[in-house]
């Protein structure tokens, strides 16, 4: 009996995916290493030990890491929110932190996220780089490293599209099929191919697709039975009963072209489970919307070669065909945002523009040990718990700065002297991306969609329009970051600035950490203003919790920013609600002596200017300048209106 193989491959699970990825794992290794330290489990074995597996579902339900209710099967779940962490190899099958678990924590509590690697990305995202170098996994007939299949595909190719990236770039399972794939996404730019001729392709070149097909052409009477047992399906057969309804709807429709049969076909498609279904409904039938198919019936359905088969042989092959095609796309479509996620720990893939390729210094990595990926990428790595260096995972990445220098210069045509001077290129290729991804993501219009959404709390609308690696507070400082940008004209270092970790395409990563600093905007001497620095504390705190949470570390930051930078600094306190209070402090401040903790510097007075985001989106959707901003909140520090009134006359209304 044909039974289902795995064609394809994926990082970690898909029961481990989830939003704020980063901060997630870098929460869960702190988790475990506090679990193992309790003194009831310092000694206990995590495999095949059930009430150790429901204890720890329980300490982390406790802790705040699970927030939904109580899983079915607490040992169950417990081991698949860590299995993706087993695989990285940054703890042990026993759920114990690997030596490079323990340099990926040490990292982000510490929060030194220094570039000072070859690649020159941030700390952590090196040690998932590593891990992702050495990350196998186990097929019948060998071991496979994706990152490696990623690297030598986009050292042969340059870049793919994302649909290559989605639904062939998995399908490379061993050599063979690697050369297969790159010949052929080649041949599909060409126009002599198209991706679902490849994905046929792969799977029919496998037995048990075989087997099935010729079980099914051959088969004279097609019951349910038959095709489930043709469908090989991963989880359960029970899952393509389904199948049995279509194919008899599609067979209904073909020989009687009804409106009726149309609903029918239509009713049969909505019964199919996830997204083989949009498919289906895509391939056959030309709208989307259901009540236009219930009301104009056949005219709603597309003429497509399954129907167009003259003998009863020929529309079981096309059946068999596209029942395996939509089930093979509806799979690696599943699988495309954890790939990615697992990808874009490393810092090194930039996923832009529904292209995917290497960032310039991991490119010019992977252009010199290219030849070489071949003869590691089907093999395992004994080194996966371990926090090794490039050399020790193969002799071929031992590769120096120099080098790097110089493919640099041979491959984006640059003069590359010292590190200053690729840092330099690399700065300005972020600059002209971040502009770009600003003219297209965030325009003014979204700018002021976001500050409505903030100020509701639409959490998941924000996250789906920014980035799910982070969360709200984060990303709220980062949009701030964008419109400031913005609004000051471009000018300035803004990716400095932020004082946020980015990853490759410049979105926000929030860390288990926490404890980011404020964005701090330099600005340098025009006719218009002084030179000075601009420290923006971002809040979505309200009520009560503002006053006790930010009226005391406000003053506090620019306090001490002031007493340690003799230069003219103020700052603004943007809020999607300000309490009277929090104003009258921040007033009050004016008048005030902040000393150094010692006492012995103090700076007299200091220029907070409080914010809503209701007048953050009428500076944006007004184009007001900052040098307009700059004369508005000097003349509203200087006033002497008290706090009741003062922000409605001078701030809301001289915007």
């Amino acid at each position: 009996m044909p039974a289902y193989k795995s064609y394809c491959w994926a990082l970690g699970t898909t029961s481990f995916r989830m939003v704020e990825f980063n901060r997630k794992i870098e929460q869960q290794l702190q988790l475990l290493k506090d679990f193992w330290a309790l003194p009831q489990y310092a000694n206990e074995n995590w495999s095949a030990n059930n009430p150790v597996q429901i204890a720890y579902y329980n300490y982390i339900k406790e802790q705040g890491f699970i927030e939904d209710k109580d899983a079915p099967r607490k040992d169950k779940d417990a081991r698949e929110k860590t299995s993706g962490l087993v695989a990285l190899g940054l703890i042990s099958d026993e759920r114990r932190l690997t030596v490079a678990g323990e340099a990926l924590l040490s990292v982000a509590t510490s929060g030194d996220f220094n570039r000072n690697n070859l690649l020159q990305i941030p700390a952590d995202s090196f040690i998932y780089f590593k891990q992702l170098l050495k990350y196998s996994i186990t097929f019948d007939d060998g071991k496979v490293r994706p990152y490696l299949i990623l690297a030598y595909m986009l050292s042969e190719l340059g870049e793919i599209s994302k649909d290559e990236f989605t639904y062939l770039l998995p399908l490379a399972i061993n050599q063979e099929k690697t050369d297969f794939i790159i010949n052929a996404i080649r041949e599909i730019r060409n126009g002599n191919a198209t991706i679902d001729d490849v994905i046929v392709s792969i799977i029919y070149g496998m037995e048990n697709y075989q087997e099935a097909k010729e079980m099914f052409v051959s088969t004279r009477i097609v019951n349910e039975a038959l095709i489930q047992e043709i469908g090989m399906n991963r989880k359960s057969r029970s899952y393509d009963k389904p199948y049995f309804r279509l194919y008899n709807a599609l067979d209904l429709f073909q020989r009687e072209q009804t409106d009726e049969n149309a609903v029918h076909l239509l009713s049969a498609v909505s019964c199919i489970s996830g997204k083989a279904r949009i498919y289906w409904k895509q391939y056959l039938f030309n709208t989307p919307l259901t009540s236009v198919i219930e009301r104009e019936g056949a005219s709603t359905v597309n003429m497509v070669d399954l129907f167009r088969t003259l003998n009863l042989t020929a529309f079981k092959e096309e059946f068999f065909r596209l029942l395996h095609l939509f089930k093979a796309k509806s799979l690696l479509s599943d699988y495309y945002d954890l790939n990615k996620r697992y990808f874009k720990t490393s810092d090194t893939v930039l996923f832009q523009d529904e292209k995917v390729k290497f960032d310039i210094i991991p490119n010019c990595f992977f252009a010199l040990v290219k030849d070489s990926l071949l003869d590691i990428a089907f093999t395992s790595d004994r080194n996966l718990g371990a926090d090794c260096n490039l050399a020790t995972i193969d002799t071929a990445f031992n590769i120096s700065q120099q080098q790097i220098f110089n493919k640099a210069e041979e491959v984006y045509g640059v003069h590359v002297r010292n590190l200053y001077d690729i840092q330099a290129f690399v700065d300005q290729e972020r600059y002209d991306r971040l502009n770009q991804m600003i003219d297209a993501k965030f325009t003014d219009e979204n700018l002021a969609i976001l500050m409505d959404k903030f100020e509701r709390r639409e959490d998941s609308d924000i996250q789906a329009m920014v980035t799910n690696n982070a969360d709200i507070p984060t990303i709220f400082e980062y949009v701030l970051a964008i419109a400031w940008y913005k609004i000051s004209g471009r000018q300035g270092k803004v990716l400095e600035y932020m004082n946020l970790s980015l990853d490759a395409d410049l979105l926000p990563i929030t860390h288990a950490a926490g404890g980011h600093e404020d964005i701090t905007y330099k600005y340098e001497a025009t006719a218009d203003y002084p030179a000075h620095t601009l420290l923006i504390e971002a809040t979505l705190a309200n009520s009560t919790n503002q006053r006790r949470m930010e009226m005391e570390p406000v003053s506090r930051h620019l306090g001490d920013y002031l007493l340690s930078h003799e230069e003219e600094a103020y700052c603004v306190f943007a809020t999607t609600y300000l309490h009277i209070n929090v104003i009258g402090d921040f007033r009050g401040r004016k008048l005030m002596t902040y000393y150094s903790t010692d006492g012995t510097k103090s700076v007299d007075g200091m220029k907070i200017i409080p914010c809503q985001t209701t007048e953050i989106k009428t500076i944006i959707q007004r184009g007001i300048t900052y040098a307009q901003l700059y004369r508005i909140f000097e003349n509203a520090y200087q006033s002497a209106l008290a706090p009741r009134d003062w922000y409605e006359k001078e701030i809301v209304e001289m915007l």
